[in-house]
């Protein structure tokens, strides 16, 4: 640095010895802008597409719909930067669309094989039918009659059916008298006896149940349960049994005792309603067995 009268000033100073070549430009080390011919997608960058041609727009507005001052407005400004050629037409047409309707019925009616499924489970005394077209009303009033129960009754538009039961009802006290003398016997989660018992009245004029006067005459013993031949079947077998099914639900057991259900009108098979158990075979040890296994699953009264 040398301090003049104009003020401190640079110069280069070079070293003896040290002579720049003719072709270098300053004494310095040479730096290279090395600038990129494409974007970061490889697509090739031409300057003059970003330039801004502010002179041929205004001069161009005068005969593309602007105003007096050269302004245009944004749609034809967007038709003027689009140099693709471009035509708009308008053209009506009627379009025929084929296609198929399907149906989809989520009403949450049953079929006709559910509601017999529904209705063998309930296993009704008595069942009407209502609701319902005559053909289908018909078809299942048959099938009721014959596999459910054959009470089924399917009345008419405005027709009554009387569907009471054919029995007398009477509301009874039980006297401390009668109930100190019965045995109870645990049914699951019921407790059930066998009374015998007259009716009378008590001081209040209400009826009541009261030992009998005279001594009752044996009934004969009741059994009381529902026996499943496949849990029985099981059963057996956990006692040494050997049992299988037979043709017609028969149960054989061992070589000579055969078990059947009986139904009330004498069909076997296990019909709807009180149902009987009979055992087939000769008078041995195996029969005897057997009838005690089956007397153990039923509760005596």
């Amino acid at each position: 640095m040398v301090v003049g009268s104009h003020g401190p000033a640079y110069k280069d100073i070079l070293i003896d010895g040290f002579v720049p070549p003719s072709s270098s430009v300053a004494p310095m080390f040479p730096f290279y802008d090395n600038t990129a011919d494409w974007d970061e997608y490889g697509e090739v960058i031409n300057p003059d597409d970003y330039v801004i041609k502010d002179e041929d727009m205004d001069r161009g507005a005068m005969h593309a719909g602007g105003d007096v001052d050269g302004r245009l407005d944004e749609a034809t400004a967007s038709l003027m930067l689009d140099t693709r050629p471009s035509k708009v037409i308008s053209n009506e047409l009627i379009v025929t669309v084929s296609c198929s309707l399907v149906k989809m019925d989520y009403e949450g009616r049953s079929d006709g094989r559910s509601i017999k499924s529904t209705i063998a489970h309930v296993s009704p005394l008595k069942l009407v039918l209502v609701h319902a077209t005559a053909e289908a009303t018909e078809h299942l009033k048959q099938h009721c009659m014959n596999s459910i129960c054959p009470h089924v009754y399917a009345p008419k538009i405005e027709e009554t059916v009387d569907v009471t039961s054919d029995l007398c009802a009477y509301k009874v006290q039980l006297s401390e008298k009668l109930m100190s003398n019965v045995i109870f016997k645990k049914l699951g989660d019921s407790e059930v006896a066998w009374v015998d018992s007259e009716v009378g009245k008590t001081e209040s004029e209400k009826r009541c149940l009261q030992p009998m006067a005279s001594a009752a005459a044996p009934h004969k013993p009741v059994l009381v349960g529902d026996l499943k031949m496949q849990d029985f079947k099981q059963f057996l077998s956990s006692k040494g049994v050997q049992v299988e099914f037979a043709g017609g639900g028969a149960l054989r057991c061992g070589e000579y005792v055969t078990l059947r259900k009986v139904g009330p009108t004498g069909q076997k098979g296990g019909a709807s309603g009180p149902q009987q158990i009979l055992i087939e075979g000769p008078l041995c040890e195996d029969y005897y067995k057997i009838r005690d296994y089956l007397y153990s699953q039923f509760y005596l009264l």
